[in-house]
């Protein structure tokens, strides 16, 4: 992409002619010169390190009590990769048309999602019924199919499948016998509304001509959240649909990382902004006001941190992206090992040892899932509304049409 200068857009600023050797978000981000990989590989690991806690048997995370239960180790990791989401995904609506916008999002998300449904009930499922003593004749039936069908969408209305991990994991036995196979693929819904969200600014021209609406949208639901924090009742009477406050905090963090984006050209690549945001960061984690003052600093310090780690690291997951294949498969393997009874090794053996497994499931689904569905991303669809139009639109049978005489000749 140029400007209307001819000018690269992400080429420093000095370069560009300004005055000083200030540096933008955006030059700091341009390309694959940044570090974005390990940021998401080091998130989807926290999760990981997070759901141990309940998953093995060790009781709530510990950081949920120590920041006055604000967030969890999870919970933070979750909203650093909404706050890179919103950066990206609004970079990336503001270069396609609604149908490439559309395909190449879906693209990404839903087939390893649809896989990781798959492997739950196809194969984790009927290898631990076996094991638990019963038949695999009696496995089949309306349940695992349920499982996959009724969460295809990404809404996840069925967490399990008959009574499998309900007592024979320390997970299923907190939750009083309950099944659940996979407990970190909920926030994916939100990810898809926030894409949603996106699109319908890339339809009305606004993430184009009219940028200040992105961050008009997330004074909004600054405002819902405040609402959520002092009128909590009179929200679900009120505004019912935001009575679910993920739907409020996962969508302002995912607006604050679009509204980076909107501006990164202005927003200056600050050392010290970078320091004085991870202080207000650690400070209203553990004393409160994180929602508030924490998530826009912590939106700028990711991004600012993707831009300043060392060279050497930017290459992991520049080219080959696991951090949504460790996402979505740790709890799965979590709950699996923890079946096998993994977890009596002891929290940090047995949280290396799920972290080495999800990560060999993560590497299957990049190659075999996801790297070839994101082959397709400038196919079909992904060539854009002018194209296909193109190619729908009839050509006139009068124009250029050769005559008898020009054919007998």
């Amino acid at each position: 992409m140029t400007s209307t200068t001819n000018v690269p857009f992400d080429q420093p600023a000095q370069a560009r002619g300004r005055r000083g050797p200030r540096v933008s978000l955006s030059d700091g981000l341009a390309g694959h010169r940044n570090s974005l990989g390990i940021i998401r590989l080091v998130l989807a690991s926290a999760v990981i390190f997070s759901h141990a806690f309940p998953t093995g048997g060790w009781g709530e995370d510990p950081l949920l009590h120590l920041s006055r239960g604000q967030d969890t180790i999870g919970g933070i990791a979750v909203a650093g990769f909404f706050a890179v989401s919103g950066y990206l995904i609004a970079k990336s609506g503001a270069s396609a048309d609604i149908v490439q916008f559309l395909w190449r999002r879906a693209l990404r998300i839903f087939p390893a999602f649809w896989t990781v449904l798959i492997v739950g009930a196809v194969v984790i499922g009927p290898v631990v019924w076996v094991l638990s003593g019963n038949t695999l004749q009696s496995y089949v039936g309306g349940q695992p199919i349920s499982y996959i069908v009724l969460n295809a969408d990404l809404v996840m209305r069925q967490y399990g499948i008959y009574d499998i991990f309900a007592q024979t994991t320390p997970y299923g036995q907190s939750l009083g016998g309950q099944s659940v196979f996979n407990g970190s693929l909920w926030t994916l819904v939100y990810e898809w509304s926030c894409y949603l969200l996106i699109a319908i600014l890339l339809v009305t021209g606004a993430l184009r001509r009219a940028k200040w609406v992105v961050p008009a949208l997330a004074g909004v639901f600054y405002l819902l959240l405040i609402a959520h924090t002092l009128f909590p009742l009179g929200v679900q009477v009120y505004l019912p649909y935001f009575s679910d406050r993920f739907k409020v905090t996962l969508t302002l963090v995912f607006l604050i990382g679009s509204t980076l984006a909107m501006y990164s050209r202005r927003i200056p690549l600050n050392d010290w902004i970078g320091a004085a945001c991870g202080v207000v960061m650690v400070v209203t984690l553990f004393t409160g006001g994180w929602f508030f003052l924490g998530y826009p600093a912590y939106a700028y310090f990711v991004l600012w941190l993707a831009a300043r780690l060392p060279k050497r690291v930017q290459w992991i997951g520049a080219k080959n992206d696991y951090s949504y294949g460790m996402y979505v498969y740790g709890f799965l393997v979590q709950q699996f090992t923890a079946f096998l009874g993994w977890h009596l090794l002891g929290y940090w053996a047995w949280v290396a040892l799920t972290i080495v497994v999800t990560a060999g499931c993560a590497w299957l689904s990049w190659h075999l899932v996801e790297k070839r569905a994101m082959a397709l991303k400038d196919r079909g669809p992904g060539r854009g509304i002018a194209f296909l139009s193109s190619r729908a639109r009839p050509v006139p049978s009068n124009v250029d049409s050769p005559t008898a005489k020009d054919t007998a000749s």
